[in-house]
C-alpha cells in the first residue's frame, strides 16, 4: 500500500475491531509484530466458524476492511502469498497498537466474547 494516509480515528478503530475475526487477526497479528512472527496466516487463527465459511468471509469482507484502513497489508492479487491469506501489518496498525494493547492488557475485565 503506497498511497499516504492520514490518521485514523477513534471510530474507524472500534469499527475495525468491532467484529470478532477481525479483533482476533489484529490480536495475532500484534503478537506477530512482536515475536518476529511475520507474515501471519490469518486463516490458521483460531475461530469458531467452518473454515469454508471463514475463508470466504476473509477474503471479501475482513481483509478488505482492514486492507483499506491500512491496518493490514497483504500480497497483491494473483500472489501465492495471497491465497494462503498471508498478511503483515499495514502503514496505520502503529495507530491501532494501543487499543489492542488496551485490550489484552484488560482481558479479565472484558466480556467473555470479547476475543
Amino acid at each position: 500500500m503506497n498511497e499516504r494516509l492520514s490518521v485514523s480515528s477513534f471510530d474507524e478503530q472500534l469499527t475495525a475491531i468491532s467484529n470478532l475475526e477481525r479483533r482476533r487477526l489484529l490480536l495475532a497479528l500484534l503478537n506477530a509484530t512482536r515475536n518476529g512472527g511475520l507474515p501471519l496466516d490469518a486463516g490458521a487463527i483460531e475461530s469458531d466458524i467452518d473454515e469454508r465459511r471463514r475463508r470466504i468471509q476473509l477474503t471479501h469482507v475482513h481483509l478488505p476492511k482492514l486492507v483499506s484502513g491500512g491496518y493490514v497489508d497483504q500480497p497483491r492479487k494473483g500472489s501465492p502469498d495471497r491465497q494462503r491469506l498471508l498478511v503483515t501489518d499495514g502503514p496505520r496498525f502503529d495507530e491501532i497498537r494501543p487499543l489492542l494493547e488496551l485490550l489484552e492488557a484488560n482481558r479479565g475485565l472484558l466480556p467473555e466474547d470479547w476475543k
